[in-house]
């Protein structure tokens, strides 16, 4: 005799409505987000995995972050040096000049051009911040815009008001570079250089204003050597941040090679199949019918409507 009905039917078909209506968003989930699950249970053994390649693809993506912001930063500091260095060079030409004149009319007006140049260089910033500010950031690490001011109460050292710190930065796990310059140490230099001639024409030889002494031609043919000094520190400082541009540019590239690869293994790990997806939505979708109507029926078949249609 076939059975009627009993509770572990009704019981037996709930259940498998329950499991396909779990598998059907499951399926929907994969098929909207592209992603095998929402959270870690989802990935039940692969979830330590997932969670050590996530911490390295972080921490990764700070470094590129960090030295993209580095090489912009070493980018303009590279400028800055070279026009302090350009200013040596031209305060250097501008003397040789007059020597070769014998007149040094324009001698003064230049020098004081190529200080201001120098200073403002020197002053230059960053994001806010006083990229020669050794530490100081809010404070302008040259203080004097005259030449006059060189030869003042507090001489060179007085018109800098840098720090003393330079900035480190960590371009991955084992290297660390220090890439900050401070303007007393770019500067002193060419400053003192610049100085020497300040004190020499407010001197008893001077003023640098006119056809050349005997005397000023000797001082200014002396004082080529220390303007040549102070072009050569600040080329080697411009060719020292230039070899720091080359190695964070490197480090750059391999942290940019390192987040595609770690993104391609966070991708194998946590993406859904777009075409499994869709086969396995539309098979939820199908057995969650079925199970719906086997449900229907079972709720409809009872002892009376057998009674009855036997009677």
């Amino acid at each position: 005799m076939d059975r009627i009905g009993t509770a572990t039917s009704y019981q037996s078909s709930l259940l498998n409505i329950l499991s396909a209506q779990a598998r059907l968003d499951t399926a929907q989930n994969q098929v909207s987000t592209g992603k095998l699950a929402s959270d870690l249970k989802g990935y039940a053994a692969q979830a330590d995995t997932l969670v050590a390649t996530r911490s390295v693809a972080a921490r990764n993506d700070a470094y590129v972050a960090n030295n993209t912001a580095l090489a912009d930063r070493l980018g303009v500091q590279d400028q800055a040096l070279t026009s302090v260095h350009d200013a040596s060079t031209g305060a250097r030409a501008a003397i040789a000049q007059a020597l070769a004149n014998g007149d040094a009319s324009a001698l003064t007006a230049t020098l004081q051009a190529k200080f201001q140049q120098a200073a403002s260089a020197l002053n230059t910033q960053y994001q806010g911040v006083y990229l020669f500010g050794g530490g100081n950031n809010d404070t302008a690490p040259v203080v004097a815009s005259q030449l006059s001011d060189l030869t003042g109460a507090g001489g060179v050292a007085g018109v800098f008001k840098n720090g003393a710190s330079t900035a480190i930065a960590r371009l991955d796990d084992g290297t660390t570079v220090s890439t900050g310059q401070t303007a007393s140490d770019v500067g002193t230099p060419l400053f003192t250089a610049l100085q020497g001639v300040q004190a020499f024409t407010t001197g008893a030889n001077g003023p640098l204003s006119g056809k050349l002494t005997p005397a000023q031609t000797t001082f200014l043919q002396g004082v080529l050597a220390s303007f040549d000094a102070a072009s050569d520190g600040l080329n080697t400082r411009v060719a020292q941040n230039g070899a720091l541009q080359t190695q964070v540019s490197a480090a750059l590239t391999t942290a940019k090679d390192r987040q595609t690869a770690l993104t391609n293994t966070l991708g194998a790990l946590t993406d859904a199949d777009a075409a499994a997806a869709a086969t396995r939505l539309n098979l939820a979708q199908t057995a969650l019918q079925a199970s719906a109507q086997v449900f229907s029926t079972l709720k409809n078949t009872s002892l009376l409507s057998v009674l009855t249609s036997g009677g």
